[in-house]
């Protein structure tokens, strides 16, 4: 087995970022890019400071589960020490004496969103900076699903920062040698190659495997299963879960064959057929991450101006505003997903790539595909907190961790009302968006 190092141009870090991962990638990155090795160490100056075991209740709000289950009309959550305590309508909770109260009249409540399917940056700065941008947007947690590079992203795994999204990691991935397009994972070509792969994250700490099987539109040999087999199995052994970047549909029966627990895309290059369906269908524990295409529809972004300076927000408003109807390319994934999800295969959540505010396009998306916006939720919390394992988080019920979305409209109304954000709770804590906003802007913090 041989892991390829550069040893000269551009950083392996970013370069398959850049060349694997189009999906959502805006001009507005490259200032966020230009800004976290300046900004990355100072902490958010709004963060409130640990409750000491005081009590808050938040009383009023329309308030969504991530259960799937209808939503409390008018709801009181308790909050102490980081987590719920107690939940339910208003009336029927028991509020601690001298509890601290939040009148959230008018307002919706939903768990933090949590992303199993993104790529974050390997220097601990941009990392954290991009954690940080991730919380702004809603997210208790993400995972950098391969890529990764260097003990950073594993020091920084499920590590706790003020302001900041939770991060996960998969490590460097395994795939079939690549030359040219990504250095960073690892490259295999025999079965043994691929165990010693994954007995190497194994040790490091991975929190799953990531293995990539596509030939790049015949510019590669892809993984096959007697090569993805051993990945698989090996990571089982380790107690690991592994998801799959696909693009064919033969691919993912032969994985689901192999035993695969997650797919990292969905297949994208024709309609999923009965026989795929009867096989996902009967291995109820693998789940189904859709990462959708950009549909080529018109955006409107102005929701984006608290992180994006006026100029480049501007440029990105042009580029967004000449869409037509979707491609066929989305209508593809889109029919898949509704298949999918009708038959009652989990549905996770995930952006590719590498854009914070992602998540709220890929929630759009989705339910332009077919899907409601509740079950889009739940797939964005619950289910892909039990894809990563993550048991506190994905629901708001007493003793998972309170992190939580304050929003000014009812998403399921309207999807696109997850970016009415009004606060971000992670770890029963408000993050200061206002101040992270006003760093990455350049604006004054009012």
């Amino acid at each position: 087995m041989s892991r390829p190092l550069s040893t000269s141009g551009p950083d392996t870090t970013s370069r398959p970022r850049s060349t694997h991962l189009p999906r959502r990638s805006h001009s507005g990155l490259a200032t966020l890019a230009a800004l976290v090795l300046a900004l990355a160490a100072a902490c958010s100056p709004g963060d409130q400071p640990a409750s000491g075991g005081a009590a808050t209740a938040f009383e009023g709000a329309r308030l969504i589960v991530g259960d799937g289950s209808d939503a409390i009309e008018n709801a009181t959550f308790v909050v102490q020490d980081g987590r719920f305590t107690a939940v339910g309508p208003t009336g029927e909770v028991d509020v601690p004496a001298g509890a601290a109260r939040v009148d959230l009249t008018g307002r919706t409540v939903m768990p933090a969103i949590v992303n199993a399917h993104m790529h974050l940056p390997s220097t601990r700065a941009e990392r954290t900076e991009q954690l940080r941008h991730n919380a702004y947007y809603g997210a208790a947690a993400v995972t950098s699903l391969g890529l990764d590079d260097g003990e950073v992203p594993m020091q920084m795994s499920d590590e706790v920062i003020t302001g900041a999204a939770r991060s996960l990691s998969a490590g460097p991935g395994i795939t079939r040698p690549e030359p040219g397009r990504s250095e960073v994972p690892y490259w295999i070509e025999t079965p043994e190659a691929g165990r010693q792969a994954v007995a190497e994250m194994a040790t490091q700490g991975v929190d799953l495997v990531k293995i990539w099987v596509d030939d790049r539109n015949g510019r590669y040999e892809k993984l096959t299963s007697e090569l993805y087999g051993p990945v698989i199995e090996e990571a089982h052994e380790h107690g690991l879960r592994v998801a799959a970047h696909i693009f064919a549909l033969e691919d993912a029966k032969g994985l689901v064959r192999a035993g695969i627990d997650a797919f990292a895309h969905g297949v994208r290059d024709q309609d999923v057929d009965e026989e795929f369906i009867a096989m996902i269908t009967a291995e109820p524990d693998i789940y189904y991450i859709p990462n959708l295409p950009d549909p080529g529809v018109a955006r409107e972004l102005s929701w984006l101006a608290g992180t994006i300076p006026e100029d480049e927000l501007r440029e990105m408003q042009d580029d967004a505003s000449d869409g037509g109807e979707p491609s066929e390319a989305f209508m593809i994934q889109a029919r898949n997903l509704v298949r999918l999800n009708a038959a009652g295969v989990p549905i996770a959540f995930g952006t590719d790539g590498g854009s914070p505010w992602a998540a709220h396009l890929e929630l759009e998306d989705m339910v332009l595909s077919g899907m409601t916006p509740a079950e889009v939720i739940v797939a964005a919390t619950r289910t892909s907190a039990e894809l990563l394992r993550l048991n506190d988080l994905g629901t708001i019920e007493a003793g998972k961790s309170a992190a939580f979305v304050v929003l000014d409209a009812n998403p399921l109304d309207d999807i696109t009302n997850t970016r009415q954000i009004r606060a971000v709770y992670l770890a029963g804590e408000e993050i200061d968006r206002e101040g992270f906003s006003a760093r990455v802007t350049g604006a004054t913090a009012q």
